[in-house]
């Protein structure tokens, strides 16, 4: 028999005032004034809980290397937060969500990492839930295209993942969902139109293991290159001038001696 939901109370005395708080304006979305935050001292936000299993590990640190490497490869300008096993807190006495991957744009990372709030993500001290969030399945149990799709919708978040590398949910690799009034709905194509991000699907090698793996692309299906790949790029187009100028000179020379043999001084 399936089991009920589970339900959750929320304290009233945890609840912020809100009296002075402004839900209207024209101008983007801000967070709310800290005095209104409400108080964290005896919430839990770390509980040292370990990533499943390796394949996941590599596939987070794919996902949110390549964002940090090439980000300004794009064009982006917009600040941005990108990281893996992070609790999404969304009020007080509700437990959080902790996606895999998650894509915050227009945000900041905080710096001093003494203060709790600075450690995990509150949607109300950052004004806004994530744009993009991406859930590896590991195993029948995580219910991502149930229990976790709504929980992400009820959330606001743009942009919901599904990526299957073991196919524990049936024959697709991937499903992509976009928010359309409250609810989940299939996107034609991989494409993230308010994050000017792409999805896809790349056959190689990352840290040893070569398998599928889920990465990041341009709006022509191009894949976005981690660190070393960049790396790599660089090296291999200085190999390529270097070798043009070699060649060039050889040609210079093999010329100077042609015009000596006719007797011209080059």
């Amino acid at each position: 028999m399936p089991q009920p939901p589970q339900t959750y109370s929320l304290n009233p005395d945890l609840i912020p005032d809100i009296e002075n708080l402004v839900i209207e304006d024209d101008g983007p979305l801000a967070p709310a004034d800290p005095e209104t935050w409400p108080n964290i001292d005896d919430l839990v936000i770390e509980d040292d809980t370990p990533v499943d299993n390796f394949l996941s590990a590599k596939l987070q640190r794919l996902l949110v290397e390549i964002l940090y490497s090439s980000w300004a490869s794009l064009g982006m300008d917009r600040p941005f937060i990108a990281d893996a096993d992070i609790g999404i807190f969304a009020q007080v006495g509700q437990p959080p969500i902790v996606p895999d991957v998650f894509v915050s744009l227009d945000v900041e990372t905080p710096q001093d990492f003494r203060q709790k709030r600075n450690r995990t993500y509150f949607v109300w001290e950052f004004g806004k839930a994530p744009d993009v969030v991406i859930e590896i399945v590991s195993n029948r149990e995580g219910n991502e295209l149930g229990r976790k799709l709504r929980d992400y919708a009820r959330l606001g978040v743009p942009y919901y993942a599904v990526f299957d590398p073991l196919q524990q949910l049936g024959n697709d690799l991937l499903w992509v969902f976009g928010l359309h009034e409250g609810q989940y709905v299939p996107l034609g194509e991989p494409w993230l139109d308010q994050v000017g991000l792409g999805l896809t699907l790349w056959e190689g090698t990352f840290e040893g293991l070569t398998t599928t793996w889920l990465r990041w692309c341009d709006r022509a299906g191009n894949l976005l290159p981690t660190g070393s790949e960049r790396a790599e790029q660089a090296q291999s187009r200085a190999e390529q001038e270097q070798l043009r100028a070699e060649q060039a000179e050889a040609r210079a020379a093999q010329l100077a001696a042609k015009l000596r043999e006719l007797g011209i001084d080059p």
